[in-house]
Formats: structure tokens, C-alpha cells, sequence
């Protein structure tokens, strides 16, 4: 629909219209089903096993034209100097509702039938697919409820709110994503309502898959290689299969966080399983599971899955911000970050992408992130850079002790963050939790030198000690 006439015809007559197309996708899909079921042999092609289609994906961009945008492409010039490569990143955080999930969300409900959109949708998610439900409920006059896990920032929840109005519930669900994602999926089989899943439906891939259609009018000549972030996979797996079908030279690689690795788990296993823990801080990646159609697409077209620490993600984040002027979510850094830690330098590139040379982009995939977090974003930063450091030191409960430690054990760089110290009456020392920010990774090597000289007891507390919890 053309966006003038978007504008000029009722809701009902947008309805009418997205409905039509909706009916045109849903036939194509079903004849593509049926070819594939037809073809499976050993001479099949690379996509005739269920999922999204190079068609479905071409299908899924014709509903979408005038109702999301097509995101620019933005040259970086810190990580093109970091790099010494052109390094671009596509913007999905300019996207209708600040992410990509809501080309895979209006794709998925544009195919509901009559009878349908009148018994409502279900579904689960961490923020950004919500969103994406919350606008096709409100455009095409759909009610949806919407399981939320409850790490699930209030900045998330209030969007949630104002993109669909009347038309949405929330619940929130204290657990992980997957404890949602099973309640939202128990609430759709007992009250017959359409189940949105939110990365393994086909049509959801289709519709997410639509980047790609833009990016090959939008890439170089010479990209190496297109970097994704992965939770559930629909999102690589929409990409991959385009990019693999009009610009098969390009390496399609998957990024996800070390604390939520659940498809590089899967490639690894052979099969989707379920990870026995997940850290949740990038929450739109924050998934136990891989989809399963996902995941089949992914063990077929994506060259690799690179992990990244969450503090190194934390630091690109900072670092969009402050160099690109871009607020990206936790998620959204993910692929950026992967070029900053794997693909700096030629060697790595050359290892990993089989070349040297060649333009690099990043999905930039979402930019809805709550400004009271950048504390917590800014202490993961400074603890992964080696620049934060935490210690326990007895003090005797004699007079000069502290001024001691200020004059003899600080250096004139290092400065106090955090002190709490508790006093114990009835003994002659008392401990302090003392943070300490260095000026350079090195001036740890002086300080822990200094401390050892000194009469104090300090035990210096270990990246993974569960103090850390009181502090973040």
C-alpha cells in the first residue's frame, strides 16, 4: 500500500488491505510447504526443509513496504580505524518501535485469518517483540496479551503500553523468558487464541529476514561478511537465508553473549538444548533455547557463532554512545562488539572469514534501553577493562590507619569508588569493602605490590565473587 493512501484510507480499509496481502502470503507459503514435502530427497536444495523461503522472505517484504522503515546504513569511524576496514552498521534501532522485531510481528499477524484476529493473539517476550505485537494489535485491530519475564526493563514495559493502547495486556512473570514463553504458550492452547512466537515461526522469519532484502541494495561490493545477534535465531536465520540466495559470497555470522550461548550450544550438541543457566543482562538475546527451525537453518547457511563476554558488550555500548552518538540496548551492541573483539586485526579476519580485506556490517539490532541501567553498564565495563577492582582490607582500629592506606598504598592515579567499612567494637580490627579505579590496566601490577608491602591484610575479591551483587 502505497504510504500517501496508507494515510488517507480508514483502519478498517488498512485492515482489509493488509488482510489481502495477508491471504496472498499465506497461499505462497502453503505452496512452498508442499513443495518442500514434495522434494525432500538427497538432491533437495538448501531450502527445502521447514522454515522461511528466499520467497517467503520476498512475500514478507511486499506486506511490509510503507509499514516499517528502511534503516540506513552508518559508517563507524571508530571501528573502521580500529579495524583498518570499512566497517558499517545497519541502524534497526531507527525501526518502527526501536527494533527488527517488529518486521516479524507484523508479518507473522498480517497472515491471521478473520476468525483469528477476532479470538485475539498470545504472546512472550523479553521487550522488543512485544512492541512489535503491541503495533500490529493496534494497526490491524487485534487484542494481545503479552507475557513478560520480569527482568524485562520499565522502559520496555511502558512502550509496551503507550505502542498498543486499549488493544494489549501485560503480564509480567517472575522468571526467565523461557517461563514466559511456556505460559504464554499454555494461554493460547487453553482459550484457542493464535500463538505469536517471537523467532520460530516461519513468517516471523520471513519478516525479520526483510533486513537483508535491504541490504543488498544498501552493501558494498566487497562485504566480507554481515554480523547478527542471536537469541532465539529468527532473526539470523531470515538473514542468512537471504543473503546465502542473492549474495552467497557474503559470510553470515552469528553473535550471542557468553552468559546465553544457546545456539553455539546447539551447533555444538547437534541439536537445540536447553542451557542450565542464563545470564539475563542482555535481555533481548536472554534465551535457554534455540528455535528449532531456527536452528535448522542456521546448521545450514550461517558460516559461524562468536561468543562475546557481557563486559565487552557493556563497553561497546558505552562506546556507541559515546563515539557514535547511537543508544543501543545490550542486545544491540552484540554484533559491533563481535567486530571489536574478533575481527580487529587481518590475522583474525583471515582466520574466521577466510579474507583479509572487505567491508564489515553489523546489526545494530535494537535501541530500547533503559537510561537507569548505564550504572550497572558502566561497572561490568570497567570491571571487564581491568580499569575497576575490589578489596577487602583489615584495618586496625588504631588512629592514622586509613591516612596510611590513602598515602602509602594509592597510587597518585587510583582513586576510590566504593568504601564501606564496618566497625566492630569489640575486636581490634574492622574489614572494609574498598572499590578502586586505576588509571591503566597495568597500574593493577603496583598497586597489588603496594598492598603487599603494606601492614594492612587485603584479600582482593574475584571477578566472579557474589559480593559483586550488592554492588550492581
Amino acid at each position: 500500500m502505497p504510504t500517501s493512501l496508507s494515510r488517507a484510507c480508514s483502519r478498517a480499509e488498512r485492515a482489509t488491505w493488509f488482510g489481502e496481502e495477508a491471504t496472498r502470503l499465506l497461499k505462497s507459503l502453503r505452496a512452498f510447504t508442499s513443495l518442500k514435502e514434495e522434494k525432500m530427497s538427497d538432491t533437495a536444495t538448501p531450502w527445502s526443509t521447514p522454515g522461511a523461503t528466499p520467497q517467503d522472505i520476498e512475500d514478507a517484504a511486499a506486506i511490509l513496504r510503507g509499514v516499517v522503515h528502511e534503516t540506513e546504513l552508518f559508517s563507524s569511524a571508530r571501528l573502521c580505524e580500529h579495524t583498518g576496514v570499512e566497517v558499517l552498521l545497519k541502524r534497526e534501532d531507527q525501526q518502527r518501535c526501536r527494533s527488527f522485531k517488529v518486521r516479524g510481528a507484523f508479518a507473522r499477524m498480517s497472515a491471521l485469518s478473520p476468525v483469528e484476529r477476532e479470538r485475539g493473539v498470545v504472546c512472550a517476550s523479553a521487550g522488543n517483540h512485544a512492541q512489535g505485537v503491541a503495533y500490529a494489535c493496534q494497526t490491524l485491530g487485534v487484542h494481545g496479551t503479552i507475557y513478560l519475564p520480569s527482568n524485562t526493563p520499565r522502559q520496555k514495559r511502558n512502550r509496551i503500553a503507550v505502542i498498543g493502547g486499549d488493544w494489549v495486556e501485560q503480564v509480567i512473570v517472575n522468571g526467565t523468558f523461557d517461563k514466559a514463553n511456556a505460559l504464554a504458550q499454555e494461554a493460547a492452547r487453553s482459550t484457542g487464541r493464535i500463538y505469536v512466537h517471537p523467532y520460530d515461526d516461519p513468517l516471523t522469519i520471513a519478516g525479520q529476514g526483510t533486513i537483508a532484502v535491504e541490504l543488498c541494495d544498501q552493501l558494498p561490493a566487497d562485504t566480507a561478511a554481515v554480523l547478527v545477534p542471536v537469541g532465539g535465531g529468527g532473526l539470523l536465520a531470515g538473514i542468512a537465508t537471504w543473503l546465502k540466495h542473492a549474495r552467497p559470497e557474503i559470510r553470515v555470522i552469528g553473535v550471542e553473549p557468553e552468559g546465553a550461548a544457546s545456539m553455539r550450544a546447539a551447533l555444538d550438541e547437534g541439536e537445540p538444548v536447553k542451557l542450565e543457566r542464563v545470564d539475563p543482562f542482555v535481555d533481548g538475546t536472554a534465551v535457554g533455547r534455540a528455535g528449532s527451525l531456527a536452528f535448522d537453518t542456521v546448521r545450514r547457511l550461517v558460516d559461524d557463532v562468536l561468543l562475546v563476554p557481557e563486559g565487552a558488550v557493556c563497553t561497546e555500548m558505552l562506546s556507541l554512545y559515546q563515539s557514535e552518538g547511537i543508544i543501543a540496548e545490550p542486545a544491540g551492541a552484540l554484533a559491533s562488539c563481535a567486530i571489536h573483539e574478533h575481527l580487529a586485526s587481518p590475522e583474525q579476519r583471515l582466520k574466521i572469514l577466510g579474507r583479509s580485506d572487505g567491508a564489515l556490517l553489523a546489526i545494530v539490532s535494537g535501541g530500547n534501553n533503559d537510561l537507569t541501567r548505564y550504572a550497572e553498564v558502566m561497572e561490568r565495563s570497567l570491571r571487564h577493562e581491568g580499569l575497576r577492582h575490589y578489596f577487602l582490607v583489615t584495618f586496625p582500629q588504631q588512629p592514622g590507619a586509613l591516612r596510611m592506606f590513602l598515602e602509602d598504598v594509592l597510587g597518585p592515579s587510583d582513586d576510590i569508588v566504593h568504601f564501606e567499612y564496618t566497625k566492630k567494637n569489640n575486636r581490634e580490627s574492622g574489614p572494609a569493602l574498598v572499590g578502586i579505579d586505576i588509571a591503566f590496566k597495568s597500574d593493577i601490577d603496583g598497586l597489588r605490590r603496594r598492598m603487599e608491602d603494606s601492614p594492612l591484610h587485603v584479600e582482593e575479591v574475584p571477578a566472579d565473587s557474589e559480593i559483586f551483587r550488592l554492588l550492581v
